[in-house]
């Protein structure tokens, strides 16, 4: 009986009150809410911060600036208090830095990583949402005497960030140019530099044990100018290309529809080469300079505001590159200000999205590419009934191929494979490429195949793009499971003793203090303490039960 009553308080918590939970986690405890959603959420593009600037705005101003333009992701090349104060209670996601002065010290002494983690990092999470520490920038190819100690300096920063319970919610990695690929092309045949394989090995080895992932510069603007026109220009802009200039890679025939994805897909197979897999590539610089000298013709504004653009929209759609379809791109675009203190060419100086009075610098989509992939829509565009299977098959290989649709959903194993028919299939494909281009001019024609319908075509477990999302309830019910599943199998309760351990924050509460039930997720759900206390106290001592619970769920 006892088990029929707590499976029926169970099944309510999960069906009732998930959303409630959700939103608690959401805006109390941000750094649970993304552990447990991570394997759900799309990609993000967001931007990199330097401060080479004259008249630089203060921190809250630029923090007013990011908000303004809905940008949720930032890197800061240091770790500046008054910025890591601004961007608190915020809910933007922070990847601070180490600089390439630093990374020698904390790489010698253990101490020296403790006491920057306790300075920079523990003083502000989790008001502060800091997710990531990037270890220098570019270290290998541009302090190769620093190569020896840079993984050391990454294990210790790793090590103070568990010694201080946040290592779950901060990740430790080092950006690294396409320097350190001997050929980036064709991407199948790349392979990293042998001289620097023994320090690239004990990098992926550090990322694969931490759970990491790879930071990459990816610049195809510096990548173009060196292949001295052996590469189209509006193959690095991201520019569709006539069938007879194609880029196809003679090994893989994967076809590459912009110089970015061949850049990533390089670097994905250099790894590989190294027999290491399942490391996921975060592009932590790209970009396109507006402006350059005499020697520099193609750093304009039009090819900047082309290529920053069309890249939003590249990475919106949730894919990855030919190699590896499903791992989204999460991108920052370098960078937020020109900045006009850098040395070097004028382009140096030329690749900031905005002034220093927040207008930007050419016409910019940074909130509306997300927006137009998570918004509702009130039309949907699917293959017309009657159109036949050749031209319909044309559609649908050019919108998953040149027009860049999101196709993973339409593969075998996936939620819209079935029912497994080609006008299925290309209805999934043709909406994929109009929600996400008509508002740069796409259209629903597809040599006469498609049509506009304002049903939504969604079923069952596929849901089309610019559908109405199951809703919130649902992200908060994975919450609810996953909490259930921390919980009920012992990650995050102690089934000995007497506390509760979240296992994502690191934090542990004597669950007989009041501040623990007042700050608990459940509370938030349950209201009164004591129910929450005998909840919690169950799923302790019925570990069994929990297991079918979180089955059930």
């Amino acid at each position: 009986m006892m088990f029929q009553i707590w499976l029926h308080v169970v099944l309510l918590f999960c069906g009732l009150f998930s959303n409630v939970t959700g939103e608690f986690l959401k805006f109390k405890h941000p750094s649970i809410y993304r552990y447990l959603l991570w394997d759900h959420a799309g990609a993000f593009v967001g931007v990199n911060i330097r401060t080479a600037v004259s008249n630089m705005p203060s921190a809250p101003d630029i923090v007013s600036m990011l908000r303004a333009n809905q940008i949720t992701h930032v890197r800061l090349f240091d770790s500046d208090a008054h910025m890591l104060n601004a961007l608190a209670n915020t809910g933007i996601e922070v990847m601070v830095s180490v600089t390439n002065q630093e990374v020698l010290g904390i790489g010698e002494l253990p101490s020296t990583a403790a006491a920057w983690v306790t300075k920079n990092i523990a003083a502000y999470v989790p008001s502060t949402n800091i997710t990531a520490i990037a270890v220098g920038s570019e270290v290998l190819t541009t302090l190769p005497h620093a190569a020896p100690i840079l993984v050391p300096a990454m294990s210790n920063l790793h090590k103070a960030l568990v010694a201080s319970n946040i290592n779950y919610q901060v990740k430790v990695s080092t950006p690294n140019s396409m320097d350190v690929i001997s050929r980036s092309f064709p991407p199948s045949a790349a392979t990293f530099n042998t001289t620097l394989n023994s320090t690239i090995f004990q990098i992926l080895q550090f990322l694969r044990s931490t759970k990491s992932f790879y930071m990459l510069n990816a610049y195809p603007y510096y990548e173009y100018v060196k292949s001295n026109g052996i590469f189209p220009l509006d193959y690095a802009l991201f520019k569709p290309l006539s069938p007879v200039k194609q880029i196809v890679d003679p090994n893989t025939l994967f076809h590459y529809n912009s110089m970015f994805d061949a850049l990533i897909d390089a670097t994905y197979n250099s790894i590989a080469d190294l027999n290491f897999s399942g490391i996921p590539i975060v592009v932590t610089e790209t970009g396109w300079p507006s402006f350059g000298g005499s020697i520099e013709p193609d750093a304009t504004s039009g090819n900047a505001e082309l290529y920053i653009n069309n890249l939003i929209r590249r990475v919106s759609n949730d894919s990855g590159p030919p190699s590896q379809p499903a791992v989204p791109i999460n991108t920052y675009i370098y960078e937020l200000f020109n900045e006009d203190k850098r040395a070097g060419p004028v382009s140096e100086r030329n690749w900031g999205l905005l002034f220093t009075n927040g207008t930007s610098v050419y016409s910019l989509a940074l909130g509306n590419a997300e927006i137009t992939g998570a918004n509702s829509s009130s039309s949907f565009c699917i293959a017309r009934p009657g159109a036949d299977d050749k031209s319909l098959q044309d559609g649908l290989n050019w919108a998953c191929g040149n027009g860049q649709a999101n196709c993973a959903a339409i593969q075998r194993g996936q939620p819209c494979f079935n029912p497994d028919t080609l006008q299925n299939h290309a209805s999934y494909a043709y909406n994929d490429y109009y929600q996400k281009m008509r508002g740069s001019g796409g259209t629903c024609d597809f040599g006469g195949t498609a049509t506009i319908t304002t049903v939504d075509p969604s079923y069952g477990s596929c849901r089309f793009t610019g559908s109405i999302k199951p809703g919130f309830m649902y992200d908060s019910l994975l919450i609810c499971i996953k909490w259930l599943q921390f919980e009920l199998l012992g990650w995050g309760v102690s089934t000995s003793g007497t506390w509760t351990s979240w296992a994502v924050l690191g934090e542990r509460k004597d669950s007989r203090h009041p501040s623990f039930w007042h700050n608990s997720c459940c509370y938030s759900v349950f209201g009164p303490c004591e129910f929450e206390k005998l909840f919690v106290d169950t799923l302790r001592f019925y570990p069994y039960f929990a297991e079918l619970v979180f089955m059930l769920c």
